[in-house]
């Protein structure tokens, strides 16, 4: 099971003086229950390849699929396909419409062609997930909400679709320390349990060291770096700061402490696992 793009191309305007090609040749699959980071600097694309990849841009060249199903397609199957795929745009609360919150997180199920009662259960199911009490919260407007909770009731309609592939575009944008770390729970209970595949457009190279297994860097249409954050902190450093990105503060701190005579194992990669590395050499318990 794999979300494909094969040779994408896509062209903002074409044959007008606005014209402007946002991918050129993007090729890529994605595992179910992967967690995939995708950045680069604004306007590299990144916007655009997620709307190819859910199916809401039908690219100008190339195809992208499903377990083989163009998603461009019209027809049964293809809206299918494209269910399959959720969305959390950047400040998904944005995306809320409806009078009551059941009704905003039923919208997507309805749309399914579901039962009465299936669709009870998945929001109800949806709504716990996300830890808002269905007695409480159900029948409230979801704009009586605080911002926090008003993104917990996107969260909850797409995961009330069950979808296969989960994009998301900075989904800690304006959160506070807290707020980011509930959501973040959230969105690995996700890709753990229900083995969802996370597709994370983010500016936050902290966020992808911590959260994501592969991280694909864009610039002017193309990836131009496909590996684990790791390898690209490391070994790609030079072509991540070329493309204007930088590397997370723990990496440039473990490289000074190198430099000044610490060695350090290649296993160190973040706060916790430096700080005992760092005792250990001292002798410190």
């Amino acid at each position: 099971m794999s979300l494909k793009l094969e040779n994408i191309s896509y062209t903002y305007s074409p044959g007008t003086p606005y014209e402007k090609k946002a991918l050129q040749g993007v090729s890529l699959e994605i595992e179910k229950g992967e967690f995939v980071a995708v950045t680069g600097h604004t306007g590299s694309g990144k916007s655009t390849l997620m709307q190819c990849l859910n199916g809401l841009l039908k690219p100008s060249s190339g195809k992208a699929s499903l377990d083989g199903q163009d998603l461009s397609e019209k027809g049964a199957a293809a809206k299918k396909a494209r269910g399959r795929i959720g969305m959390l745009f950047q400040y998904p609360e944005h995306q809320l419409f409806a009078e009551t919150i059941y009704e905003d997180i039923a919208f997507g199920p309805k749309n399914l062609g579901l039962d009465g009662s299936e669709i009870q259960r998945r929001v109800e199911d949806a709504m716990k997930f996300v830890g808002l009490d269905f007695e409480i919260y159900a029948t409230r407007s979801p704009f009586s909400l605080s911002g926090g909770q008003m993104r917990k009731v996107a969260m909850a309609g797409v995961v009330a679709m069950e979808p296969d592939y989960l994009i998301l575009d900075e989904p800690s944008a304006g959160l506070d320390p807290g707020s980011k770390k509930q959501v973040f729970s959230e969105i690995m209970s996700l890709n753990r349990k229900q083995k969802t595949a996370i597709i994370m457009v983010t500016h936050s190279m902290e966020d992808a060291a911590e959260y994501a297994g592969r991280m694909l860097v864009l610039k002017e249409g193309s990836i131009i770096l496909d590996a684990k954050p790791h390898e690209l902190f490391t070994r790609e450093k030079k072509t991540l700061l070329a493309a204007g990105l930088d590397v997370p503060e723990i990496y440039k701190l473990k490289e000074l402490l190198t430099q000044k005579g610490l060695k350090l194992s290649d296993a160190v990669r973040d706060e916790k696992s430096l700080v005992e590395a760092i005792k250990s050499r001292k002798g410190i318990r």
